[in-house]
């Protein structure tokens, strides 16, 4: 695993320098989801993590190594919405100012919140661009040659990779091997970190990642062998709406991931609906991708142990409302 990006001792290090700066999330489990399933579930519930998702994880770590220089001139990231939040609080955290560049039509809760963040740090705002016809990657490269800030990416870093599989540490520190890992997939960042942790723990388990239907770019990609490019997916899973998977995320996927699976915007809306009936959790809709994979049986999981990453659970409430009362996806 040495010609991988990240290695098992670079995501406990990660654990080490977010100690008493994330939180370590519950383990849940369901009887209903055990019976649905056939399978031992473990729920590693990320809706309950600093600013609401497992991102805050990959950004602290990224950020709390800056040197005093780049702290002075800040970071930029571009994200639609977990990530731009999560650099947001850890720059204020660590007193440094953030620009976020943002699509126009982020979730109204993630912009107001990552507006918040910045509240009270010179330097700070929101870019907004249109993310079916600007770049985003391109837009962040650009302002950050222009201000001389330090660019983060949602995925694509050694340190954000390594502080997100810090998620799957802490899950098989607090429920000894696993025989499978589901985990989302938007552009990898989440799934590498996981994998590099769950391999290093539970040698054998099976790490398998869970895309939207309209966004199976890393599926693509590993039918393939190489990484492919689509349009912006829609699909209400709005954090996997990435086109690409990362070029460092992509080589461990290949090395360590089972597979990619994927579900429909229907079955995520069923998920959410059974995190809010059953488990009494709000989970947004790509913090629902691997849960519905298991629950809607695209996985075979029976008479196995499961670990299911929840990724976040920043949703406005009033979409949120409208898909528990019957709202079809759209």
């Amino acid at each position: 695993m040495n010609d991988l990006a990240i290695t098992a001792a670079d995501v406990e290090a990660a654990a080490a320098r977010l100690q008493g700066h994330a939180v370590r999330t519950p383990v849940l489990t369901s009887r209903t989801a055990d019976e649905r399933s056939g399978a031992q579930v473990f729920f590693k519930c990320e809706n309950f993590q600093r600013m609401g998702a497992f991102k805050f994880r990959g950004a602290y770590n990224a950020l709390a190594q800056f040197t005093p220089e780049q702290r002075r001139r800040g970071v930029i990231a571009f994200s639609s919405g977990n990530h731009a939040q999560a650099i947001a609080l850890s720059a204020r955290m660590l007193g440094m100012p953030s620009v976020i560049v943002m699509p126009h039509d982020s979730p109204a809760a993630k912009l107001a919140a990552t507006r918040g963040y910045q509240q009270g740090q010179a330097g700070s705002e929101v870019v907004l661009y249109d993310r079916y016809t600007e770049d985003r990657e391109a837009i962040g490269r650009r302002l950050a040659t222009e201000r001389g800030m330090t660019l983060i990416p949602p995925y694509d870093h050694p340190h954000v990779m390594a502080g997100q599989g810090t998620a799957a540490l802490e899950l098989l520190q607090d429920t000894g091997p696993l025989d499978q890992l589901l985990v989302c997939v938007g552009g990898g960042g989440l799934i590498a970190g996981c994998a590099v942790a769950a391999h290093a723990l539970s040698p054998g388990i099976e790490v398998i990642g869970v895309e939207p239907e309209a966004g199976n770019d890393t599926q693509q990609s590993l039918a393939l062998g190489r990484i492919v490019h689509i349009d912006t997916p829609k699909t209400i899973a709005d954090g996997a709406q990435t086109q690409h998977s990362g070029t460092l995320t992509f080589p461990v996927i290949q090395r360590l991931a089972r597979g990619i699976v994927t579900v429909s915007d229907e079955q995520l809306v069923r998920t959410m609906r059974f995190f809010a009936e059953r488990m009494k959790l709000v989970v947004e809709p790509t913090g629902c991708l691997a849960a519905a994979a298991l629950l809607e049986g695209v996985v075979a999981a029976r008479g196995r142990r499961v670990g299911v990453i929840v990724s976040g659970g920043n949703v406005d409430l009033a979409r949120y409302a409208g898909f528990l009362g019957g709202a079809a996806a759209p």
